[in-house]
């Protein structure tokens, strides 16, 4: 395995073969079927072959037969080849048809595992790839995967067939012009086999490129009014120009390579057919060969090139395929980091959730230690505020509590229980975290409250917000409940967003809310309002906010105050102050100054 940045998704090195066999038991909707499907191609197959035997009977018993040219075997022939013909027709739809099917429903499901795991992937992992490099995992990716099964493998496999049936029928009617055919193609399929090792790598480079390439556009949409704001359209332009052409150039040396392997191929071709004539003609001057035998023979010879030439370009797609299928493989490889324990996990206690850090310590991979040593307690039903200078732990300590990561040391437990007992779907029912960015889904105002619980009609989302004190909000938005937020929220404010965000949290009533700055971005005037709300809000139930705004901490039951990665004052905030050149005294005197 490479080295690879930490959290990283790992790019093995493994054979084409070894990526296959893993896909394969990671796709067995694949193997549904295989037997019918390959029964159905050597039906197709046969009947491929039969029409050069059927040329070859029309010639030497029709056409040459003794006393003169037999219409009656010519129209037996024509007849029985048609009804080959067709039969090999029907066989072969029905192979295409069951082999689409199955590719698709089969990689449709290695989609959703792949989407799956991705989001299963702990933050740190999220962060450390790109994360347009993540999507074009689970969907360039695959697509290439699945338009290789669907064309590439049908081909391969008629093509197959083909050979190993074509092969049989020349080597009966002569075996020493099979052995000129194979003598012309031996070498070269070794050379072959040679630039499809360099292949493999070359379009190994290819799907990262795309990935990077992917990334790099999505990042450009998504900061459109940071770079914007800040006059860098042109730079960006050039990084995505860079991207762009570093995919173009890993692309053409792939097709470079691939065009020697085809050439080779096309040599072979001549090689052989040069081969045929020169001892057919030689051998049917001697008597061991007829005209009907040679001219099916030399028919056989094309049925026996064309899938050679076409299976050295399906060899190539396929190691487009196979690093495609690499790629999402290597995430899968992945184990998350923060795993749910499933079955052999438990549910919170009943009632309300009180915290304990015992001992916790906490570091990035690389970094320095971002907490150190944090013993607390915090009783049910408190209403903690967590303060501290940007950088000192505030929020690592909000992610641990809601198990987004796990510490490097020590333990967290809700309720008496270690967080990584706990199962996701009893954690998440009863915890429930506001971010600070108030992440928006491209839908309706209504529709991303109703996230937190399905259920709830539009007259319940409507009382919510009235109880708390939004109500007037709503009604102020253009179609009120069914306004569209765009995507990301974009199409509301930056604190507007938060207030649907605080919104979601609220209806789902959890047991345990941990606000990340949630009201760090809302004006004064709706702040004021908000503080009102989230009094009546967080009464009954423990909460949690990692305050910028002091005016939260004022709010709070208690204050935590971190300070590099330590808890160095706790208490009530009317204590706290009590003490100007302490900690908080210092963070509280610096934010009076800055709201005056």
């Amino acid at each position: 395995m490479s080295t690879t940045t930490a959290g990283a998704v790992p790019e093995r090195a493994e054979s084409a073969w070894g990526t296959f066999r893993r896909g394969l038991a990671l796709s067995p909707e694949l193997r549904t079927g295989l037997a019918g499907t390959l029964g159905l191609a050597l039906v197709s197959m046969v009947g491929r072959a039969a029409v050069p035997v059927a040329i070859q009977q029309g010639i030497d018993r029709g056409l040459r037969a003794p006393g003169g040219p037999d219409l009656g075997v010519v129209g037996v022939v024509v007849a029985a080849t048609a009804a080959v013909l067709v039969l090999t027709t029907i066989c072969g739809y029905l192979m295409m048809r069951r082999l689409f099917t199955v590719s698709e429903t089969a990689l449709a499901g290695v989609r959703v595992r792949a989407f799956r795991h991705v989001h299963d992937l702990s933050m740190l992992h999220q962060q450390a790839e790109r994360r347009g490099s993540l999507v074009s995992r689970v969907t360039s990716d695959v697509d290439q995967i699945t338009q290789f099964l669907q064309w590439g493998g049908v081909i391969l496999l008629i093509n197959l067939g083909q050979v190993v049936v074509t092969t049989v029928v020349m080597a009966v009617y002569s075996w020493q012009l099979t052995l000129v055919v194979f003598g012309a193609f031996i070498p070269a399929l070794a050379v072959i086999r040679i630039f499809q090792k360099r292949l493999a790598a070359a379009y190994g480079v290819v799907r990262q490129r795309l990935g990077a390439m992917l990334a790099a556009v999505s990042e450009s949409v998504v900061g459109a009014p940071v770079i914007r704001a800040y006059g860098v359209a042109g730079r960006t332009a050039e990084r995505l120009d860079r991207t762009i052409d570093a995919q173009r150039r890993a692309q053409q040396r792939a097709i470079r390579t691939s065009v020697i392997s085809f050439s080779t191929g096309e040599i072979a071709a001549g090689l052989a057919l040069a081969g045929v004539v020169v001892l057919g003609v030689r051998l049917g001057v001697d008597g061991t060969l007829g005209i009907g035998e040679l001219t099916a023979f030399l028919f056989l010879v094309t049925l026996f090139i064309q899938p050679v030439q076409i299976a050295t370009e399906v060899l190539n797609e396929a190691q487009n395929a196979v690093a495609g299928w690499r790629r999402v493989l290597d995430v899968l490889d992945v184990a998350p980091d923060v795993a749910d324990p499933g079955e052999q996990g438990v549910d919170l206690p009943a009632g309300p959730i009180d915290i304990r850090f015992a001992d916790v310590g906490y570091g990035y991979p690389g970094g320095p230690p971002v907490l150190v040593d944090v013993t607390v307690d915090i009783p049910a039903k408190t209403r903690v505020a967590v303060v501290g200078e940007t950088g000192s732990g505030k929020t690592t300590f909000a992610k641990l509590l809601t198990r987004l990561m796990d510490p490097s040391a020590g333990a967290v437990l809700l309720s008496g229980v270690p967080l990584d007992r706990v199962r996701f779907g009893s954690l998440r029912s009863r915890v429930v975290m506001v971010p600070q960015d108030g992440f928006l889904f491209d839908s309706t105002v209504a529709e991303n409250v109703r996230f937190g619980r399905p259920e709830l009609t539009d007259d319940e989302l409507a009382l919510a917000f009235t109880e708390l004190g939004l109500g007037d909000w709503v009604e102020g938005l253009p179609f009120g409940l069914a306004t569209p937020v765009g995507e990301r929220g974009e199409a509301l404010s930056v604190g507007e967003r938060q207030l649907v965000a605080l919104a979601r949290a609220y209806v789902a009533d959890p047991d345990l809310l941990v606000l990340d700055e949630a009201t760090s971005a809302v004006d004064p005037a709706t702040e004021v309002r908000l503080q009102r709300t989230l009094d009546a809000v967080t009464r009954g139930r423990t909460t949690v906010a990692i305050a910028h705004r002091l005016s939260t901490a004022q709010a709070a039951d208690e204050v935590i105050v971190v300070d590099r990665g330590r808890i160095v004052q706790r208490g009530p905030h009317e204590e706290l102050v009590s003490d100007p050149q302490s900690v908080y005294g210092l963070l509280y005197a610096s934010w009076l100054e800055q709201t005056r």
